[in-house]
């Protein structure tokens, strides 16, 4: 897939494995469906976790004096910390298998990858928006709108007509 010459870097991106997955922007755009369902899955299992870790810590600090309801509390709670982190995993797991990273845990961030200008990049997606509009290079935080010249197949850029 090669971009205008704006949004090439030349020192940006890994060269490409011959192993790596990569994915066409049809591909990507096609998958959204299933991404935007893990990383709504993944968003709140890490907010679940986030929340049960807190009171988990609470809990174990007075756990020398806590009467018997608060003890079960204590109990739950670690089953349900135990069972969140275990969906966190299984999502993640999912998402390796898709070939999918997830770039920003706390956002939701996945990039998608594919291949700019020969190196490998991203195509980048985030809960709440619509398709996917961007894509970066590894390590890089910011985010490149996808030429309107891309095609959907990811090989050439679209042929335009004029006249």
């Amino acid at each position: 897939m090669n971009g205008s010459t704006e949004n090439r870097a030349s020192d940006a991106g890994a060269p490409l494995d011959p192993q790596q997955a990569v994915f066409t922007l049809g591909v990507a755009r096609r998958m959204l469906p299933l991404l935007r369902r893990i990383a709504a899955d993944l968003m709140e299992q890490q907010r679940k976790l986030a929340q049960l870790g807190l009171e988990q810590e609470t809990l174990d600090d007075q756990r020398q004096t806590l009467a018997w309801p608060q003890r079960q509390r204590r109990y739950q709670v670690h089953e349900e910390y135990a069972i969140a982190r275990r969906h966190v995993e299984e999502a993640l797991a999912e998402l390796e298998v898709l070939g999918v990273t997830l770039v920003d845990g706390p956002q939701g961030q996945l990039g998608l990858p594919t291949v700019v200008n020969g190196k490998l990049a991203y195509f980048s997606w985030k809960p709440g928006e619509a398709t996917i509009q961007y894509w970066h290079f590894p390590g890089e935080e910011q985010r490149r709108s996808i030429p309107a010249n891309w095609s959907e197949s990811g090989t050439t850029p679209r042929k335009t007509r004029k006249g």
